[in-house]
C-alpha cells in the first residue's frame, strides 16, 4: 500500500521561502516519477514540478521557474519542493504525487498515488 505524506506548509509573507517535504512508503520509490501539484480555492489542480526517477531531470510550470526547485532523496524515499520568492498567487493546497513511469506527466490523470496535501498561504 503506497502512502504519501506531505509536510512543511504554513503561512509566509510574500518574498519568503518554504520547503515542502513528501515521505513515501509502501512501494519501490525509485520506480516512480515524483511530482508536486497545487490547487487554489475555486481552481483546478495544476502541475507545479516533477522529477525523474533518478533525480537527474526536472520539469516546472512556467509560473514557478527560477523560484521553485524539486529534488528527491532516493535513500530516504523523500521528495522536496524548495519554494523561494513566494507570491500571494502561490497560495494553495500542495499535493505530492507518484507516477509509475520514466516520464514526468503534466496532468492529474498521469499519476497513480496522491498525498492528502499541505496548505501554503502567502500573505501580501
Amino acid at each position: 500500500q503506497v502512502q504519501l505524506v506531505e509536510s512543511g506548509g504554513g503561512v509566509v509573507q510574500a518574498g519568503g521561502s518554504l520547503r515542502l517535504s513528501c515521505a513515501a512508503s509502501g512501494g519501490t520509490f525509485t520506480r516512480y516519477v515524483m511530482a508536486w501539484f497545487r490547487q487554489a480555492p475555486g481552481k483546478e489542480r495544476e502541475f507545479v514540478a516533477g522529477v525523474t526517477r533518478g533525480g537527474l531531470s526536472a520539469d516546472y510550470t512556467d509560473s514557478v521557474k527560477g523560484r521553485f526547485t524539486i529534488s528527491r532523496d532516493n535513500a530516504k524515499n523523500m521528495v522536496y519542493l524548495q519554494m523561494n520568492s513566494l507570491k500571494p498567487e502561490d497560495t494553495a493546497l500542495y499535493y505530492c504525487a507518484q507516477r509509475f513511469s520514466v516520464l514526468i506527466g503534466l496532468k492529474m490523470a498521469d499519476y497513480d498515488y496522491w498525498g492528502q496535501g499541505t496548505q501554503v498561504t502567502v500573505s501580501s
